[in-house]
């Protein structure tokens, strides 16, 4: 099964989540192996998972740290921007201090890439590393959404600055 973004076909993920650098994971609500078509249920694997976009059912468990921001695999408007770059904060503290984390999204790819590209950036990564090691550790198919591949090539604040120039945001 094939996923639409964007208007292309993107494969469904071949594994719930994957490690993008010790402790960051990256991933998404469902993935496909031989069998078909799974769920990706989060227990308690995880000391924080940051969720992008929720499905109920999917966890994770009590006690388990879980940040939430919806926000749409789409332009984003500038507050929006803004609670990415805060979170991508969050996401790299909790690395720093050893803590397992999971970012992830619907499918694994874009919403969740933008955040893990962010954090890996504010551990010292630049841009093209961290698209680089995105695409090379969760899917080739991470960050097809070009708009987010800008926001970190361009920078998040930056970004964010000029999108709040825009009256439409």
């Amino acid at each position: 099964m094939n996923t639409q973004q964007k208007g292309r076909q993107a494969p469904e993920p071949e594994e719930p989540w994957s490690e993008i650098i010790a402790g960051l994971w990256m991933g998404g609500h469902r993935w496909v192996d031989p069998g078909g078509l799974r769920p990706a249920v989060v227990a308690d694997e995880f000391d924080l998972v940051v969720s992008l976009f929720v499905r109920p059912g999917h966890g994770p468990d009590e006690g388990v740290e879980h940040l939430v921001l919806a926000i749409p695999d789409d332009p984003l408007a500038a507050h929006q921007i803004g609670r990415v770059a805060e979170l991508a904060r969050t996401v790299a503290g909790a690395v720093r201090e050893r803590r397992t984390t999971l970012v992830r999204c619907q499918y694994g790819y874009n919403r969740s890439g933008l955040v893990v590209g962010q954090a890996l950036m504010e551990l010292g990564h630049d841009a093209p590393a961290a698209i680089e090691l995105i695409r090379r550790r969760r899917s080739p198919w991470a960050l097809h959404n070009r708009v987010f591949e800008d926001y970190l090539r361009t920078g998040l604040e930056i970004a964010r600055l000029l999108t709040d120039l825009d009256p439409l945001s």
